[in-house]
């Protein structure tokens, strides 16, 4: 009757099978046979409805019990494809995320295991490039996050067995301040395997063990560390994230051994996570996903989670979209990201630096090639740079030139040392030589004398004004006239090597966000500013912010919005001229 049914109703066809759900829950002692045999009859019921919560609860039962069973197949697959393609919330219905996840371990399960997962993965996607379904990725994502977090959830929740962010970084209480049948035991290891910074502060290296039903966790930790730290027991909010975890491998390593159940339920939704990467189209989505680091703090502290997840970073740290590999950084100011997880010194790191020199070379030819992400470098990993630069990396050998040549490091020393390891490598020797030269070529072009304005023709191209800027002097140049030509944001590499510059005419150029952001840096007593017709967005535009001397900015025809104008007129306070005609603020 639901079937045939003319009335289009959802309640037609809900009703039997609420039905359905009813009489399984009033009969429990049905055979497998039975079970199989229900299951089919309503599958054509399915073809248009998700499952009610019970009914999900007797398909995860089934999919546990007979994963190689032909109806996991035949019957669950388009149910499961309907789920993942129009599921808009599994917060509301959490049963079908499970029954999902069952049935992808049900997959697992067959003989050909991963290669049934995958082309399923693939049947979701679809054989364009585009997938056409925009609720899949994520479904999936949601599935994924859920099932790895599971793996984990034993030992999360069994009675604090877990080290709180703070315990991590501050060492675990002792044990007469835990509960008291928490199995606790302190081992003191050897002197000789103490680390060479814990013998110079006399400190004896300890390890905590904790046991669970399913998971082991080995905490090591120096003493000297937790004395550094003394002034943070004192504050209740959790230290950041990445911070906790970042500690040298002396001072806080977690060895986290799951069942054998929990392992191959790792293995298959991370394997699955990496099978996500590898679409173009899904990449951008899945990096924004993945950017507030959504896994529980075991996982990061989990060797073989973050050696599997550590493909993913990398297919991040290989896209050239920005949208892409700018989520390896923080979501927002004051937290650490995958960038520092995967970072030398990071929990995550297991390489000499390889993913972390990939990850700098992809976010310096964006548009962080500035002041602010070279000074974060020279304050946190200025070792690590220096390393592989001293064994002939390019990217580092680069950073550190542009640390010289943007004077992010003060102290003497220090600069003398990131010149030695310069001159330890032909390439280094080579981009050091280079860098002398123009800095040669800085003083002579910012030696008083020259024009005070300058236009430059039409048409003419960043290596134009490259060749007329080192010709001469111009230290007394205040006012730069590009407007009509095909300069791009390259230029502003030559652009902030004039000191007395005052205004400047971006009109009708390429000049985009990356050369704004790279402007508001260096040339922070410009007064005058026009944008107008260049393709800046919002993302530049905002960096203007930091530009206090501006008096006037056209911005006539960009694409701002009303949110950024409002913010960037609240915080130039001696803007008094704007153009934002034919933008959303007009």
């Amino acid at each position: 009757m639901a079937l045939n049914s003319p009335l289009q109703d959802d309640s037609i066809h809900q009703a039997p099978l609420e039905i359905v759900s009813k009489l399984l829950s009033e009969n429990t002692n049905l055979t497998t046979q039975d079970h199989e045999s229900i299951i089919v009859a309503i599958a054509p019921l399915l073809e248009n409805n998700h499952p009610p919560p019970d009914l999900c609860e007797f398909f995860c039962k089934h999919c546990r019990e007979r994963p190689r069973s032909m109806v996991v197949i035949e019957v669950f697959t388009p149910v499961v494809q309907r789920i993942l393609k129009h599921n808009m919330d599994f917060g509301k219905c959490p049963r079908l995320r499970l029954f999902t996840q069952e049935y992808i371990l049900a997959l697992n399960e067959l003989n050909a295991g991963m290669e049934v997962v995958k082309k399923f993965i693939h049947s979701m996607h679809g054989p364009t490039g585009q997938c056409p379904h925009p609720r899949v990725l994520p479904n999936l994502v949601a599935v994924c996050l859920a099932a790895i977090y599971s793996c984990y959830e034993e030992f999360i929740n069994s009675r604090d067995n877990s080290p709180s962010l703070k315990e991590i970084r501050n060492g675990c209480q002792q044990q007469c301040d835990r509960k008291p049948n928490l199995p606790l035991r302190l081992l003191h290891t050897s002197p000789d395997l103490v680390s060479q910074e814990a013998n110079l502060s006399e400190s004896r290296l300890k390890s905590v063990i904790v046991t669970s039903n399913e998971i082991h966790v080995e905490v090591e930790r120096n003493n000297t560390a937790n004395q550094k730290m003394t002034a943070n027991v004192g504050n209740d909010s959790e230290p950041n994230l990445i911070d906790c975890l970042m500690v040298s491998p002396t001072c806080s390593t977690m060895s986290i051994e799951l069942s054998a159940q929990a392992d191959r339920i790792l293995g298959c939704y991370v394997e699955i996570l990496k099978m996500l990467s590898d679409y173009d189209d899904w990449r951008p989505a899945l990096a924004s996903l993945l950017q507030p680091i959504p896994f529980p703090k075991e996982a990061l502290a989990h060797e073989k989670f973050t050696k599997e997840l550590k493909y993913v970073i990398q297919r991040f740290a290989e896209d050239p979209r920005q949208e892409v590999h700018s989520c390896l950084l923080s979501v927002r100011a004051g937290k650490d990201g995958w960038f520092q997880l995967y970072s030398p010194g990071g929990v995550a790191c297991d390489d000499d630096g390889e993913l972390f020199a990939s990850m700098v070379h992809i976010l310096m030819g964006s548009c962080y090639k500035t002041k602010k992400f070279l000074l974060s470098l020279a304050e946190n990993k200025l070792g690590p740079c220096m390393l592989l630069a001293l064994r002939g990396n390019q990217t580092m050998v680069e950073i550190l030139c542009l640390m010289l040549e943007y004077n992010i490091i003060d102290n003497n020393d220090t600069q003398l040392q990131i010149i030695s390891t310069l001159e330890s490598t032909d390439v280094g020797k080579r981009m050091y030589e280079q860098l002398c030269d123009r800095q040669r070529e800085l003083k002579e072009l910012q030696r008083k004398g020259g024009p005070t304005r300058l236009t430059l023709p039409s048409k003419s191209t960043d290596a134009d004004l490259a060749r007329l800027l080192s010709s001469g002097s111009f230290g007394n140049l205040e006012n730069l006239s590009l407007a009509f030509t095909n300069v791009t944001s390259a230029c502003a590499e030559h652009l902030i090597k004039l000191p007395s510059l005052k205004q400047l005419n971006l009109w009708s150029t390429q000049f985009g966000d990356a050369g704004l952001r790279l402007l508001s840096e260096h040339l922070t007593m410009l007064q005058v500013l026009n944008l107008c017709e260049t393709p800046v967005t919002d993302a530049g535009l905002l960096a203007l912010s930091s530009m206090k001397s501006l008096c006037s900015l056209n911005m006539n025809s960009t694409k701002l919005s009303a949110d950024t104008y409002e913010d960037l007129k609240a915080k130039l306070p001696n803007l008094k001229e704007v153009d934002v005609r034919y933008t959303e603020a007009w």
